[in-house]
């Protein structure tokens, strides 16, 4: 069986322990937008991937509650504004992101009725080198960028749990049909509560790799990460689908589409 996992250091506590659980899986390690891509073209099995390509995606099955949520501040998900938020006219949207890209334009068009022109911010690519006027980063950079020169930032984790009092998740461990998922479910719950158990020994393990000091990396692991889809992480999913689908996000063509066509799908 082949499993995509995403490179990040958010996912790390799902699959650290997966090797010795199961050796025989191969595990396929790449950003959450290429994972959704490569389960959609059947070159894996099943893999980590976002919450909103589950829901463009139906013939794909949950097959865990393990999961990436948050109840508050994420960190790893952050909105870099050069203007106040009300005057953003130009949004760049990390390559690697399709949830975060969503819940961005979701906050923007619902607190600020925000429609603003879209452009992507490339893998690697620096967010203060980006002409945009607010930009959208995920992963470990945005935990590492600096936010000097911006005239606001935004925690979009902690943006989405003030704003609707529901947790906010991110991604979702997801299969295709076609998939043999006997006894997945239960392999990766086990990974996950074997990962959690031994989050001190991850932290100090990626630090190095993560360009983060293993406080920093623990810390992360046990104050902004919840990894248990729970009843109050479906009704958060639920609320997140139902915007989405308001705003027209749920189409392939979402994430493309040009203020114009926002408007069209909104009304």
């Amino acid at each position: 069986m082949r499993i995509g996992a995403v490179v990040y250091l958010n996912t790390c506590p799902l699959v650290a322990e997966l090797p010795r659980l199961a050796p025989h899986v191969e595990i396929i390690f790449d950003v959450p937008s290429r994972l959704a891509q490569m389960l959609a073209d059947g070159q894996i099995d099943a893999g980590v991937v976002p919450s909103i390509e589950v829901a463009r995606h139906p013939e794909w099955r949950i097959v865990s509650d393990a999961c990436i949520a948050c109840r508050g501040q994420v960190k790893s998900v952050k909105l870099f504004s050069r203007v106040p938020i009300p005057a953003i006219q130009l949004l760049a949207l990390d390559e690697g992101s399709r949830t975060s890209a969503v819940l961005a334009r979701i906050l923007l068009q619902e607190r600020y009725g925000l429609q603003p022109e879209l452009t992507t911010l490339p893998i690697g690519f620096p967010a203060w080198d980006s002409p945009a006027d607010a930009v959208v980063l995920i992963g470990d950079r945005a935990i590492r960028a600096p936010e000097d020169g911006f005239c606001e930032v935004w925690d979009l984790g902690q943006q989405w749990v003030r704003w609707t009092g529901l947790p906010m998740v991110f991604a979702l461990w997801a299969a295709r049909p076609d998939a043999d998922l006997t006894a997945l479910d239960r392999l990766l719950r086990e990974s996950r509560d074997a990962g959690l158990e031994k989050l001190p020994e991850i932290a100090r393990r990626e630090a190095p790799s993560r360009q983060l000091s293993e406080q920093q990396c623990l810390q992360y692991f046990q104050d902004h990460l919840f990894f248990v889809l729970g009843e109050q992480e479906k009704t958060g999913l639920r609320r997140f689908y139902d915007l989405a689908r308001q705003y027209g996000f749920l189409t392939p063509e979402g994430l493309r589409m040009s203020s114009d066509a926002s408007k069209k799908a909104a009304n």
